[in-house]
């Protein structure tokens, strides 16, 4: 991986104290530029910062009186908002991906590849061309004003269903054949032959799915009619607009917000890194 990053920066070959000093210094400005904002987070949420515009990695004492005042604004009820919809959202979408994958892997239809392609088209459109109609659906069918109208919209997911497609077609069709032959149906094949060969796709989808949720911005604000069925992503807005909360409550909520996608990718890292790197080792 070192000389890798060495050959782009265009240092490999290269000897003495000059070149040392010139990877010093860029690897710095790169450590700089990725780290420094999310130390900055994690210095400001447990520090006093009385004034916004001097925010720095020594200002203020150690506190927790910011996390106080958030848990105060109600931040642990949006939290746990987020989790009930990433929860639900994400169970559901892992369901409805891996059982259109599995049809569209290994069975036939008329239409399939139309239907493979509107699936694709879906990636192609913006979230916010679909605001509206999505809106007014919500609307229609009464999810409006509950968490269940933000779990629905996510439980499907064209991303997620075309890598377990992918991945599904790669499983050899002659472990299939053998379960047949001893007598297993479709569904018993499905759970009991396919889907732990997908575990590396599963954290892909999981990992991928988990973010995309629990980021989602516009979704909750279609869908929330009162501030208690604000999940934390919308709440930071409320909080970032009420003149009364300092930026240092406000880095604390946002500090809450940016843990459970760390700690999701690194409960699940392993499947994921083996989901990226199984089709390069494929043939």
């Amino acid at each position: 991986m070192a000389s890798g990053f060495d050959s782009a920066l265009g240092f490999s070959g290269r000897r003495g104290p000059v070149a040392v000093v010139a990877k010093v210094v860029v690897y710095t400005i790169v450590v700089a530029i990725f780290a420094g904002p999310l130390l900055a987070l994690m210095v400001g949420a447990f520090t006093r910062v009385p004034d916004p515009t001097s925010l720095s990695l020594t200002s203020g004492e150690f506190t927790l009186d910011n996390f106080t005042r958030a848990f105060d604004r109600g931040v642990l009820g949006y939290l746990a908002n987020s989790f009930i919809v990433v929860g639900g959202g994400l169970l559901l979408q892992i369901a409805v991906s891996v059982s259109a994958a599995y049809s569209l892997a290994r069975k036939k239809f008329p239409l399939m590849k139309l239907v493979f392609l509107l699936i694709l088209s879906t990636m192609m459109l913006p979230e916010e061309v679909l605001a509206i109609p999505l809106s007014l659906v919500l609307s229609e069918v009464n999810l409006t004003g509950s968490l269940l109208g933000m779990i629905v919209p996510v439980g499907a997911w064209a991303f997620s269903i075309l890598v377990m497609t992918e991945f599904m077609k790669e499983i050899p069709v002659e472990l299939e054949e053998a379960a047949r032959l001893d007598g297993a149906g479709d569904l018993r094949v499905f759970w009991s032959v396919v889907l732990p060969l997908c575990r590396p796709a599963l954290g892909v989808i999981g990992i991928f799915g988990f973010t995309m949720i629990w980021d989602q911005y516009l979704l909750p604000l279609l869908v929330a009619t009162d501030a208690q069925q604000f999940t934390l992503p919308l709440a930071l807005r409320t909080l970032r607009s009420d003149e009364e909360v300092g930026v240092g409550v406000l880095l604390a909520a946002s500090l809450l917000a940016l843990l459970p996608s760390v700690l999701a990718f690194l409960a699940m890292q392993r499947q994921f890194m083996r989901g990226l790197t199984s089709g390069a080792v494929k043939g």
